[in-house]
């Protein structure tokens, strides 16, 4: 088998009702496969026109009616809204491994006339119903995602996406209809930490079903490795506070450890200042330990070269946007400590440690701006991966 390149696209129903998590958590955990770039877009007339202009193919093993539909639903649903003139968003993810194109398209399912069960995405999340007077007559078609049925075609719809990706694509501006004119929606970032790939399973998709929780809208996605230097900068404003937090509990430790090996009891000041000279030393430890999870590379041992290099470690990260979406996400994801986090909150079900607690997100606005910046949402990742790897195809 062949390594390939396969997407899913997700579908702006999909995206309203919140189901991108239960999505993602199935393609990745069903698939096998790596999740190796993602994308947001707005779609214009024009990509939505050319896109479904090469939906209806001999080749898909789909029924010629489903096609149709298919094609039919991308026209009216994808293309921006009739009377407001409001893109729609739209979500790509691209995967890669063995025999990706089939191993994604038989996880999002064919639609057929006679379909049974509940094993697909589509089986789940999509809708095909007929008119109960007229059993010819679709009443209401959802197909949840979209994926290619062979390579060839994967190929074709990936580089006409990837050549839209500029414009069409990114961090989402003025996508969502709020009620009131005055609203003043926030953006917030949220990281899928690295903890939750180690090997395939859908704990990401697990995580960001629980993020949906808040009502807010994705209107940024990335597959991210961060560097050694990006993850310093990124966690730059913790290391002082590493640095003197330290202290009590390092001197409490050495008094243990000394009193027990010189067999007499320290004074409380010598404590003091024992804490004070190995305390900052162990705050920069931990913090060493944080570039390190975060990028793979311990930092005082990176070699030059490689400090700005993607590293080894890969995240998902997320803008969201909507009201007060910096506070909503904080209470959805918990304290930084697992232990201390209430029941139903995401580090209480998935986190271990301080460190490994499965996501991050922005504790303020102006941080949620810093934070994305060195994320740097307008590098055009997605377009570049379909490049390198479709080069010469």
């Amino acid at each position: 088998m062949s390594v390939q390149l396969a997407y899913a696209i997700l579908t702006p129903y999909s995206l309203h009702k919140s189901r991108t998590g239960g999505i993602l958590a199935r393609l990745i955990s069903r698939t096998g496969l790596d999740l190796i770039a993602a994308r947001m877009f707005a779609p214009s007339r024009e990509l939505v026109e050319k896109y479904a202009s090469i939906i209806v193919s001999s080749e898909d093993p789909q029924d010629r009616l489903i096609q149709q539909l298919i094609r039919d639903y991308i026209l009216k649903n994808f293309i921006p809204h009739p009377v407001s003139h409001r893109r729609r968003r739209v979500m790509v993810l691209l995967f890669r491994g063995e025999d990706a194109v089939k191993k994604v398209r038989d996880v999002v399912g064919n639609f057929s006339l006679d379909r049974v069960g509940g094993e697909t995405i589509r089986d789940t999340y999509g809708d095909l119903i007929f008119d109960d007077a007229n059993h010819e007559k679709v009443r209401y078609f959802e197909p949840a995602v979209l994926a290619a049925p062979n390579q060839a075609e994967a190929n074709e719809k990936l580089k006409l996406w990837a050549s839209y990706s500029e414009s069409d694509g990114g961090l989402l501006k003025d996508i969502i209809n709020y009620a009131s004119q005055d609203a003043a929606p926030e953006r917030t970032l949220v990281l899928i930490k690295p903890d939750n790939f180690r090997f395939p399973t859908g704990r990401p998709g697990n995580v960001i079903d629980f993020f949906s929780r808040t009502g807010l809208f994705i209107v940024g996605i990335k597959v991210h490795r961060m560097s050694v230097a990006e993850a310093e900068e990124f966690y730059g404003p913790v290391r002082e506070v590493l640095r003197s937090r330290f202290n009590s509990a390092t001197g409490a430790k050495a008094k243990l450890v000394l009193e027990n090996e010189f067999k007499f009891d320290l004074p409380g000041e010598v404590t003091q200042k024992i804490g004070e000279m190995l305390g900052p030393l162990a705050g920069e430890n931990q913090f060493e330990n944080i570039i390190k999870f975060m990028s793979g590379r311990q930092p005082s041992l990176c070699e030059p070269a490689l400090r700005h290099q993607p590293g080894t470690e890969k995240c998902i990260a997320l803008v969201y946007e909507g009201l007060d979406a910096v506070r909503k996400i904080r209470e959805v994801l918990g304290p930084t400590d697992p232990s201390k986090a209430p029941p139903g909150s995401i580090r209480k079900e998935f986190g271990q440690t301080i460190m490994v607690n499965a996501a991050h997100a922005s504790d303020s606005p102006d941080n949620a701006r810093r934070e994305m910046g060195i994320i740097n949402f307008g590098s055009n990742e997605f377009r570049s991966v379909i490049e390198e790897n479709l080069a010469g195809a």
